[in-house]
Parts: C-alpha cells; sequence; structure tokens
C-alpha cells in the first residue's frame, strides 16, 4: 500500500461536494495518463471498509484480483479503511480524481444520488435475494441507475447488495410501529431516517466505530443495521433485541468518474466490468455465505433476542412506512423515473 497522502479535512470536503459536478463535466483526474492509469501505471481503488468486514471484504479483494489478472500483477494501489479517503469524502474525493474506482455504501449517498434509494426502501419487495436479481450486472435497474447517475458524473461498475436491515434495540423488543415511538435510533442513511421517522422515532447519525460506546452509555437507544455492523462491531452482547424484517437494505456498490472511465483504454474499461461482475456475482456469494454460516448462527447464539414478525405485524410495519416511498419520489423529483426505478426492483 502506497504512504497515505493528507486526508481532505471538512473544509476541502464541502469544497469538493460543490465542485463535483464540474470535476465530473470537466473529466477531471489529475496525473492521468493516456490510457487512463495513473503517470506510474497504477490504477487507485480506495474504499473506507476494513478487514474486519469478513462479508464484504473478500468480494473487494476479489475485484482487484481480477484487475490485476486483465492488466498485470501489482496494477492496483488499493487504499482500505478509510485510510486515502473516509465514508463521507469518497465519492467527491473519487469525482476530483484522488482515486479511480471507490467501494462505497449505496446509503451514503442516496442522498447525493437519490435514485440509489429504490433499492434501499423498506419492504419494497421480497427481500435479498430479489434484490440480488435486481442489481445484477447486466438488469435493467442497473441501466436505469447508470443512466440517471452518469449526467451527475458518477458510474456503477458492480454492486454487492447486503442482506435486509433489522431493527436493534437494548431496553425494548420492537414488534409493533408504536414501540419506537420517541426511540433514537442510529440510521446510517437518509432513507433509514425516514423510515424510522415515519414510527414516531429520531433518526441519528454516527459513524459504526462509535456504536458501541453510543449504545453502552445509552445516547442511542437502538440502531437500524445488517448483521455484518452488529458482528463485526461486536454489538451483539450490548442489544437485547432483534426484529428481523425487511426494514431497508443497502448495497456496497464499486463506483468511477464517468469522465475518466469513458477515456480510458477499451482494455482497462474491459477489464474494469469483468472485475464489476465477478465483484457482484462472486463477492454476493461470499457475503451470503458468511452471513448464513457465520454471522446468523453467532447472533441467535448471543444474548440478544431474535424477534420474528408474524404477517400481521409486518403488515403493520409495512403499513407504518407506506410514507417513505412517497417521501423519497419527491426527492427523486421525477414521478416516471421513480415509478420506473420501483417496478424493476418489485418485479425483479
Amino acid at each position: 500500500m502506497s504512504p497515505t497522502p493528507p486526508s481532505l479535512g471538512r473544509r476541502s470536503l464541502l469544497t469538493l461536494a460543490a465542485a463535483a459536478p464540474l470535476l465530473a463535466a470537466a473529466g477531471c483526474a489529475p496525473g492521468a495518463a493516456a490510457d487512463g492509469l495513473r503517470p506510474d501505471g497504477a490504477l487507485r481503488v480506495a474504499t473506507y471498509i476494513t478487514p474486519g468486514y469478513t462479508d464484504l471484504y473478500p468480494g473487494i479483494e476479489r475485484f482487484n484480483e481480477v484487475l490485476d489478472e486483465h492488466l498485470g500483477a501489482g496494477i492496483v494501489d488499493f487504499f482500505d479503511s478509510g485510510a486515502l479517503l473516509n465514508a463521507e469524502q469518497l465519492v467527491p474525493g473519487m469525482l476530483r480524481g484522488i482515486t479511480d474506482v471507490g467501494f462505497q455504501t449505496s446509503s451514503y449517498v442516496s442522498a447525493s444520488f437519490p435514485i440509489l434509494g429504490a433499492a434501499e426502501l423498506p419492504f419494497i419487495n421480497d427481500g435479498f435475494e430479489q434484490m440480488r436479481r435486481a442489481l445484477a450486472p447486466d438488469s435493467p435497474l442497473i441501466a436505469l441507475i447508470n443512466e440517471t447517475l452518469e449526467p451527475q458524473g458518477m458510474s456503477s461498475i458492480g454492486a454487492m447488495p447486503c442482506t435486509e436491515q433489522w431493527i436493534f434495540t437494548v431496553d425494548r423488543p420492537i414488534t409493533a410501529p408504536d414501540d419506537l415511538r420517541g426511540l433514537r435510533i442510529r440510521t446510517a442513511g437518509h432513507v433509514e431516517g425516514e423510515m424510522v421517522k415515519s414510527m414516531g422515532a429520531a433518526p441519528v447519525s454516527m459513524s459504526s466505530a462509535e456504536l458501541y460506546e453510543a449504545l453502552e452509555r445509552g445516547t442511542i437507544d437502538g440502531m437500524v443495521s445488517y448483521l455484518g455492523t452488529i458482528v463485526s462491531r461486536g454489538l451483539q452482547d450490548i442489544l437485547k433485541y432483534g426484529t428481523r424484517a425487511h426494514f431497508g437494505a443497502y448495497s456496497v456498490d464499486a463506483y468511477a468518474n464517468t469522465a475518466w472511465l469513458q477515456d480510458t483504454s477499451s482494455e482497462v474499461q474491459d477489464a474494469l466490468h469483468d472485475a464489476g461482475a465477478v465483484y457482484a456475482q462472486e463477492g454476493t456469494d461470499t457475503q451470503f455465505r458468511i452471513y448464513e454460516d457465520d454471522y446468523l448462527p453467532l447472533v441467535e447464539e448471543s444474548s440478544l433476542e431474535v424477534i420474528d414478525l408474524d404477517e400481521s405485524q409486518t403488515d403493520a410495519f409495512r403499513d407504518a412506512t407506506g410514507s417513505v416511498v412517497d417521501w423519497w419520489k419527491s426527492k427523486v423529483g421525477d414521478d416516471d423515473l421513480a415509478d420506473r426505478a420501483l417496478a424493476l426492483v418489485k418485479e425483479a
């Protein structure tokens, strides 16, 4: 791994975010060579995800391996764990050319790119397997997402849907929408935030590294999360209840600057798309295997009580969160586009 350059501060991040559309339109990728690689012949990949996410990290490693197989051993200059860009800085930094490819959780960027929220909505389809079909590399939904993202300067080259998000709490089991009223619930994105607000809870934003202490001190009463965050942060023994239902979902996606991607050589483009397809297939296979073989048994055998809802309880949550779809459509700002995306998520 190359030496870590200075990180972007808050002022730099805000400047980058404001300039992102101009940078993307200009195809700004400082130091890029004619074939799209860097002057030292490297292709830079960055993520905030740490090796502790044993379900997600292998897929990113596999992406890098495929690039090396196609373009030559050692071509990938890889920065993990936020060493180059943290979660908030990743997309603005990518559009500036600080990295060529960035792996980012969709929930972190769906406020800026609301089309991504179509796959994050609560109770929008039957769950993980259907979401996996919806986000497959050659799916109509991915084509529509890129049709929407590319004019904004960003392209999706591979998506790994995560298993559905549950609601976890410390002091109160959640079996009905009113059980959330008045609770402070950590959420990782705007769609999740609107979902808990629809049931009377207050969304709280914080990094996953802060969760254990926040739960221990009572700063928050619970969280919305997929199991990977619970296990990787060791939260299964401090949380007391986990309500298992499709309260939302997100994906971990490989993004590239559109102008940079289009200006690279066909060899590099082919390698990136092949790596993205392998990431989506093999990475998701690995993630789900770890979920079923490791994460789920660990949580079920811990002191945390897993609550399964019956059909009437699930319907109550579905009805209570129905307004989130209309809220999301207002953020997209184009009802026809939003309806097309919703249909593709529901019909996959």
